[in-house]
């Protein structure tokens, strides 16, 4: 045999030898990828992003039943609970949607009937007409038992319409609970991810086939290396819809020995 005959033979057999493994690493090339891809990543398969969009809207769905959400949700919801003032003798008022769901979920949660309790949780669109509402129900007005809700950045304004108002004069947060206000820090999705625990969360958000959204959140530069609260916090605010659906899954979920202060001292007040 040739000198170039044996070579080329020689590499033949090389070139046997070597395809399939080339092959074989060429087909586990993405199980490889996804096994190696680094922390805080999601596979196009991986089960946090798989659920199937109509079983997600089918659970966002559910979550919302008997609130109403959308553009004109907030007006349309304050419509709705001032709809059945005329029959009230109590008074929660809270400064959105979301504070209502949780708080009348909460209420459920601990069997009480708050329509045969005659009271209602009024989402007032915002801390800034507290006056307004303060001044129709209470003493000046129809005299009915308040109590109301409102975020740290809100007390000042919350203050201010309780003198307003002619209810007191509170110079303190504990002169504030006195008169049946109790305030949330920062807000109550913060209370409450603080009460059930930032794992737990997390477990919440990937049950509701979120937890890939929330990954990439904490992947961008502005939240990356931030605490995972703040991570949490931001995320479940961002978006009318996410807010509402979990100011109810977080209620659902608190345990209700480890209920936040404010939520607490609220439903035991009203």
């Amino acid at each position: 045999m040739r000198d170039t005959d044996t070579q080329n033979h020689s590499l033949s057999r090389v070139w046997c030898a070597w395809l399939p493994c080339v092959t074989s690493a060429w087909y586990r090339w993405p199980e490889t990828l996804s096994r190696s891809r680094p922390l805080g990543m999601v596979s196009g398969t991986d089960r946090t992003t798989s659920m199937d969009i109509t079983r997600r809207r089918e659970l966002a769905s559910r979550l919302l039943d008997g609130y109403v959400h959308g553009p004109a949700a907030a007006t349309e919801a304050t419509a709705r609970a001032l709809a059945k003032m005329a029959a009230a003798q109590a008074v929660v008022l809270v400064e959105g949607i979301s504070d209502q769901i949780a708080v009348e979920t909460l209420a459920t949660r601990r069997g009480r009937d708050l329509g045969a309790e005659r009271m209602v949780v009024l989402p007032i669109g915002g801390a800034h007409a507290i006056t307004r509402y303060l001044t129709q129900f209470g003493p000046a007005g129809a005299g009915l038992r308040l109590a109301g809700l409102c975020d740290s950045g809100e007390e000042n304004v919350v203050r201010r319409g309780l003198a307003s108002a002619g209810i007191g004069s509170p110079g303190t947060r504990a002169d504030m609970e006195r008169l049946g206000f109790y305030v949330c820090v920062e807000d109550l999705e913060d209370e409450l991810i603080r009460a059930i625990g930032t794992a737990q969360v997390e477990a919440l958000i990937d049950s509701q086939g979120d937890l890939g959204s929330f990954r990439s959140l904490q992947r961008q530069s502005q939240w990356r290396g931030q605490p995972t609260g703040a991570q949490l916090r931001r995320f479940l605010g961002s978006g009318a819809r996410r807010k509402l659906r979990y100011a109810r899954l977080l209620a659902r979920s608190v345990d209700l020995d480890r209920l936040p202060h404010p939520l607490e001292a609220v439903l035991t007040c009203a």
